[in-house]
């Protein structure tokens, strides 16, 4: 049987973004996702919180693991909104959307 208990990975992602942001057209490239990388990191933390693998996240959404990582996985492909409920519910979370007026300068 497969170990199904979290272990969470240490990643350095300010290391990692001080590098790349060396190669040319990275920033323009990593800013113009800022939503689909602020949404993945939501989820990969409520997904850390409640201390659960892919694989059980999967199993509570009807899906797979490789479906679980790609939806965590930003700029690769946009989920719907009901794909992240059933993601929100599989990690014990809810989703709150809200509509911020651009900033007048």
């Amino acid at each position: 049987m497969t170990d199904l208990t979290y272990k969470p990975v240490h990643h350095d992602h300010k290391a990692f973004l001080d590098k790349a942001r060396t190669r040319k057209g990275f920033t323009e490239a990593y800013d113009a996702l800022a939503l689909e990388y602020q949404v993945a990191s939501q989820m990969l933390k409520a997904r850390a919180r409640a201390g659960l693998t892919q694989d059980v996240v999967a199993e509570r959404m009807g899906t797979t693991k490789s479906a679980v990582s790609r939806l965590e996985s930003a700029g690769k492909h946009a989920p719907s909104l009901a794909t992240l409920k059933r993601y929100a519910s599989a990690v014990g979370c809810e989703i709150q959307v809200k509509f911020v007026p651009h900033k007048v300068a």
